[in-house]
This record gives structure tokens, C-alpha cells and sequence, in this order.
């Protein structure tokens, strides 16, 4: 394996020259260090991310906490993220909670994350007292995705406004029986956008003057399993709803799965929407409220890299980054059955 010695003797200059020419630390004139770096690529030379980090300060680590890496979204969100920080020789180092608050106190109470990384970014998770009054001490780079909390720079949508956008349609559709399958409402790692769509779906209830049954609002765990539950649930009711709006596409598809499991006709008999537009949603031609789920993660990325003063000269992104939605509206929605 090539070393900083191989590179020293084929450029003819010392190993610390070569060491500082490749940190690109100062001391090194412009001639010498084009040849360093020529010579280094030639022959392969990888820098030990390890002796850098021991001369630098810097581990080349971004710690992405996540509460469910199964989910599309936060797999989206990571992937985005992931494009922008290798561009700039930078790692993710991803932590899984798997719903789980224990290990929520394991990565973030014990600082396992932050102490193996540069940065921290934490997608969908509201931090708590503890962790805002650590960061505020230490002055870790950070970022949140899909919540806001003071003095963290974050890139969100307005999940509220999301629901008030795919009621809104539904309730012009002339729907009134709607019914709600969103997140888990007592949520054990503070997700914020469970409440806040939550949120939406009542208000917007609320303002037409329209009645939710208890049995009309589901709990989810924003996967096609808890979809397909609800939807059985909801649709074989005495008097189901004449509309269903998800609080994510994945369980929208369950919902229409359910629908087809018991023979009912979508938009005919009742009406689905959901909110994201996953990859599989034009498939199966489901009407949705389209979010750029991959764009937050490359925005987040960015704001890490510039706290990080990774991108001398760029334009600094705003400390608090909210990005625009859109409606889709495809073939699973349309006026409620007649006689209803």
C-alpha cells in the first residue's frame, strides 16, 4: 500500500512536506503541491482518515440519527444527504433508533453520536431540553430535518399545512364522511410531523363544519401494514367514510389494498389520499401531496458543510430552510358515491 514515504521519494521532497501538502496545511508552495497531489494520485495514495483526524480535529463523520431506517422517507432523506457530504470527502455514520427511546438516551444521551462525528443531523426528531442545552454548550454543527427548534438550523415543510392542502381537495370534493389514518399520536421519540398533520386533518374538519368520529381517526406507523389494518377497519365499518386521507403514501397504498380486498371501487365507493408521493405512488395512480423529500436531505447536507466552513464563498443557505409542496392529483380521488 502506497504511503506518505512512497510519495515523499517520488516527488524527492521530506515526509512532512508531503504530510502538510496533502492536509492541505499552509507551508507548501504551489509548484511542490500540485506535484504532491499529482504524484499521490498516480500511485494510489488514500489518506489515513484516521492519522487526519488526529492532525486535524476532524473525523470526516456526519452522525444522521434516525427514528425508523426502514421507512422511505428517512431512507430518502438520508440518501439525499449522503449525495451532497461524499461530494466533500465526508461519511455518514448512521444510528437507527428503531422507535426505540432507550436508544434514543444510548445515542444521544451518552453524545455516542457527536463523539464519533463532526456533525449531527437528526431527521424527524423534536431534540429534547437535554440534548438543545448540551449542543448549546458545545457548539456541535447540526441540523434538523422535518422539525424546528430554537437556535437549531433546520429544513422543514409545513406538515399542517400539508393536511389543510389534501382535506382541502377532498372537502371541494364534496366529501364530509373523512376519515384519518396518520402516526402515532403518543409518539415515545417526540416525531414531530405525526401531530402537526394530525393537526391539519382536525382543523380542516373542524372549519367545513364536519364530524370525526372516534372511529374515524386511526393511529398509523406510517407503513403499508398499518395502511392495510385501518383501511380494513375503516372500510367495514356499519357507516364507513366516504374518503380516507393518510398521513403518508405508504399507508395509502395499504388503505387501497384493503379497498381491494373487499371489492369496493376507488374513487367509486370511497376516496384515497395520501402524502409524499413515494416512488411507487404514480403506479398505483394515487393522488397525493408531493414533498421533496430528497432535496431536504441534500439542503441539510449543505447547512451541515457550511458550519462546518466546507463551502468558503457559497451562498449561506437560511438558518431555518422551508420548502414548497404540491398537490398531485391522479385517479384514487373523485366525488363521493351518490346517496351518501
Amino acid at each position: 500500500m502506497t504511503g506518505i514515504k512512497e510519495v515523499a521519494d517520488e516527488v524527492g521532497l521530506s515526509q512532512a512536506t508531503v504530510s502538510r501538502a496533502l492536509r492541505g496545511q499552509r507551508g507548501v508552495s504551489e509548484r511542490n503541491r500540485e506535484r504532491i497531489e499529482e504524484a499521490a494520485a498516480r500511485l494510489g495514495y488514500v489518506a489515513s482518515r484516521t492519522a487526519v483526524g488526529l492532525a486535524t480535529g476532524r473525523t470526516h463523520l456526519v452522525a444522521a440519527v434516525v427514528p425508523h431506517v426502514t421507512r422511505w422517507y428517512f431512507g430518502t432523506v438520508i440518501h439525499g444527504a449522503e449525495q451532497v457530504l461524499r461530494k466533500h470527502g465526508y461519511d455518514l455514520l448512521l444510528f437507527n433508533l428503531a422507535g426505540s427511546a432507550e436508544a434514543r438516551d444510548r445515542v444521544l444521551g451518552t453524545h455516542a453520536a457527536t463523539k464519533r462525528a463532526d456533525a449531527l443531523l437528526l431527521a424527524g426528531l423534536q431534540p429534547s431540553d437535554a440534548e438543545r442545552s448540551w449542543r448549546d454548550r458545545h457548539g456541535t454543527p447540526a441540523v434538523l430535518v422535518g422539525a424546528v427548534a430554537e437556535g437549531w438550523p433546520s429544513v422543514t415543510i409545513d406538515d399542517e399545512h400539508v393536511a389543510v392542502v389534501a382535506m382541502q381537495h377532498l372537502i371541494d370534493l364534496g366529501h364530509q364522511r373523512i376519515a384519518y389514518v396518520g402516526g402515532e399520536q403518543a409518539n415515545t421519540l417526540e416525531f414531530s410531523t405525526p401531530g402537526a398533520r394530525h393537526r391539519g386533518f382536525l382543523g380542516s374538519m373542524d372549519r367545513a363544519e364536519h364530524k370525526v368520529p372516534p372511529e374515524y381517526d386511526h393511529d398509523g406507523d406510517f407503513t403499508l401494514a398499518s395502511g392495510l389494518e385501518a383501511g380494513r377497519a375503516l372500510l367495514r365499518l356499519p357507516t364507513p367514510p366516504t374518503a380516507i386521507m393518510c398521513a403518508s403514501d405508504e399507508m395509502a397504498i395499504g388503505v387501497l389494498r384493503a379497498a381491494r380486498e373487499l371489492h369496493l371501487a376507488v374513487p367509486g365507493d370511497v376516496s384515497v389520499i395520501g402524502v409524499d408521493d413515494h416512488e411507487l405512488s404514480e403506479h398505483v395512480d394515487l393522488t397525493t401531496v408531493r414533498q421533496p423529500v430528497e432535496e431536504l436531505g441534500r439542503l441539510a447536507a449543505t447547512q451541515l458543510l457550511q458550519q462546518l466552513g466546507e463551502l468558503p464563498g457559497s451562498p449561506p443557505l437560511p438558518s431555518h430552510v422551508r420548502l414548497e409542496t404540491e398537490l398531485v392529483v391522479r385517479g384514487t380521488t373523485g366525488p363521493p358515491p351518490p346517496l351518501h
